[in-house]
């Protein structure tokens, strides 16, 4: 691929999981790879995929992602591949360990986030650990964002 190539992927915005920062309350962050195949990649390029109800499991002392949705790239050849089908993320061992405790010891939930491309054009997902928030909590979530807005606007006109 060209540098030019390169920098224009890494430049691109990504996929965001904006439901997940309204139903959970994000604690921790996380940044790893994926393992993707070939048209896969190019899909993701195309910014045709989801996050909306995908989550992370650890399994084995592996980390993986599920309920990730990518369709299908329209000129793929032989390669079939299912679209909604488990990944694995490339994490350090100390970081799994890490993850795997307090997913133990706290009860706490495996969030994806965003999925971007770094600077090397290579695909990475942020994943953080999240505590669900209780349906009062998203009220006032919606409360405070309202009055930001509102403060923002009155602050515009003067």
């Amino acid at each position: 691929m060209a540098k030019d190539a390169k920098h224009a992927a890494a430049q691109s915005p990504g996929l965001t999981n904006r439901k997940a920062f309204h139903e959970f309350e994000i604690l921790e962050r996380f940044v790893c790879g994926i393992v993707l195949a070939g048209p896969e990649v190019k899909s993701l390029r195309l910014g045709r995929a989801s996050l909306d109800e995908a989550y992370a499991r650890l399994k084995n002392g592996e980390m993986w992602i599920v309920k990730m949705h990518v369709d299908e790239y329209r000129d793929r050849g032989q390669v079939k591949l299912e679209p909604a089908r488990t990944r694995k993320l490339l994490l350090s061992k100390h970081e799994i360990a890490v993850i795997g405790e307090a997913l133990e010891r706290q009860g706490l939930t495996l969030v994806p986030l965003k999925l971007f491309w770094n600077e090397r054009g290579i695909a990475k997902i942020e994943i953080a650990l999240a505590r669900g928030k209780k349906l009062h909590d998203k009220r006032e979530s919606e409360k405070a964002k309202t009055a930001k807005r509102d403060m923002a606007r009155v602050m515009r006109r003067f």
